[in-house]
């Protein structure tokens, strides 16, 4: 099992500071406010920059994450950025290089997460817990943070957590105040929300309200 996944058990939240969403002058009190929401685990999702673009904004971003009990950084898809980055983890991808060959990569002690679409894809994250920290599982619904990929649906929410799986996971996609209770009662612990919270002026507290909808509190 990776080496961090116990770390997220406790992990509610799910921050992503999405350049899609955030102006550039934007990013730094954008992440202060996701660091300060209480995430335990926030990614840098630069999908449009260049490799020296979101270079630029990791380091920019960093010193937040060098502070006393501060979130995992998780950078999506650039395994070279995140080797370079101290402590900096990795998201991937499907598509992208197996979890054993990232693992590699970036090294012992950083945290390493996968996306999955389908219970096939979902038990072969859970079965590769010797690499993996953590896996998501969606889009749960549509979402215009990823056109064109279909939703997955309650179900398979449901599904994964029947399964009762090995390394913790979060679900992600088109979660927002208006469907946070339905995951919960799908049976998720763990939720990635991007664009409902980010949108708002005050993040930190989008955060906190939406956490506290989707524990029931």
């Amino acid at each position: 099992m990776g080496s961090l996944s116990n770390r997220l058990e406790d992990a509610v939240f799910y921050g992503i500071l999405d350049t899609g969403y955030v102006s550039r002058e934007n990013l730094y009190p954008k992440c202060r406010d996701l660091v300060n929401s209480g995430s335990k685990i926030i990614q840098l999702r630069a999908k449009k920059e260049s490799a020296a673009e979101r270079r630029e904004i990791a380091f920019e971003i960093l010193p937040l994450f060098q502070k006393e009990n501060a979130p995992f950084l998780i950078i999506n898809d650039d395994v070279e950025l995140a080797a370079e980055i101290p402590g900096a983890g990795l998201h991937i991808g499907q598509d992208d290089m197996p979890a054993h060959e990232a693992r590699k990569a970036i090294g012992e002690g950083r945290v390493l997460g996968l996306s999955t679409h389908s219970m096939e894809q979902a038990k072969g994250a859970d079965n590769l817990a010797e690499y993996l920290d953590y896996f998501a599982v969606g889009p749960v619904f549509a979402t215009n943070t990823k056109p064109g990929r279909p939703a997955v649906g309650l179900e398979l929410v449901s599904a994964v957590s029947a399964m009762n799986p090995t390394l913790p996971w979060f679900a992600i996609g088109g979660i927002n105040g208006r469907t946070v209770e339905s995951v919960r009662k799908a049976g998720a612990k763990r939720i990635v929300v991007v664009s409902d919270v980010l949108v708002q002026d005050d993040t930190r507290l989008a955060v906190k309200v939406l956490t506290a909808k989707f524990l029931g509190v």
